[in-house]
């Protein structure tokens, strides 16, 4: 028979396994893999007992957290094949790896790796995100979005540099900025801005085909007025919103020295 006190000891549990695999990811990205668990528990607000009762050695802690992070990226982006367009929701994806790894390299690093692991829960999420990924990467090329003969890989390999670009940028919008750069340059026409001439019947003129900000979708620009940055509004206040959070960090460290970081 389950009584009240078991439900509330089993919530319990459950926010305890949540806050300690919150507390690692954290203590892995600032730390490396070598974060001492003591360290872990006291991020996580429990004791060591608690940590070792989740996860009875480092290795299941290290696997439930890489886990994890690979489900909810190969959630964005089975979300993002769903809804948008090939190219809109490859480069989505990319963005999406990029931005939420940024602060933890080691499992950039083991997924492109393909590192051997002895429990099955981590070798099917890196399953599922390279199928994910792989089946993003196609349907792009498909599409004429991305170049042909670019593979998985060649993507692992490149949002690892650019998790590692973003984590070592101190300003985050200029460093987007370089990873958009870099991403574009899985396109057929390479760089943010390209030039097509066209014919208006008193000669020709150039337009500007451009590059939204913030998801990468091609913008086409009006030869005259402000120059369009964003597809749309969605795109416009997430680039907002980071600018503002950018601004808060930055008056936060204002007078601070650069912090060191482990590889």
């Amino acid at each position: 028979m389950t009584t009240a006190s078991d439900g509330g000891g089993r919530a319990d549990a459950r926010r305890n396994r949540a806050r300690v695999l919150s507390a690692a990811a954290e203590a892995f990205a600032g730390q490396g893999l070598d974060a001492p668990l003591g360290e872990i528990a006291r991020r996580a607000g429990v004791g060591a007992g608690t940590v070792y009762r989740h996860f009875p050695t480092k290795q299941a802690l290290f696997e439930a957290v890489f886990t994890r992070h690979l489900d909810d990226l190969a959630a964005s982006g089975e979300r993002r094949m769903a809804r948008s367009a090939p190219t809109e929701a490859f480069f989505g994806f990319l963005l999406d790896i990029v931005g939420k790894s940024h602060r933890s390299g080691p499992v950039c690093e083991v997924v492109a790796a393909d590192a051997s692991w002895p429990r099955p829960l981590l070798t099917a999420s890196v399953a599922r995100f390279r199928q994910v990924l792989t089946a993003l990467l196609h349907a792009a090329q498909r599409a004429g979005g991305v170049l042909d003969g670019i593979g998985p890989e060649d993507v692992l390999a490149l949002t690892v540099g650019c998790a590692s670009t973003l984590a070592a940028h101190p300003d985050r919008p200029a460093g987007l900025r370089l990873v958009r750069l870099t991403l574009d340059g899985l396109r057929p026409s390479a760089g943010v801005t390209e030039q097509r001439a066209f014919r208006d019947g008193t000669g020709v003129r150039r337009e500007a085909v451009a590059r939204c900000e913030d998801c990468g979708a091609a913008l086409t620009v009006r030869p005259v007025g402000r120059p369009v940055r964003y597809c749309g509004a969605a795109c416009r206040q997430r680039a907002r919103r980071r600018r503002l959070a950018g601004g808060a960090d930055n008056r936060a460290d204002h007078g601070k020295g650069p912090m060191p970081r482990t590889p």
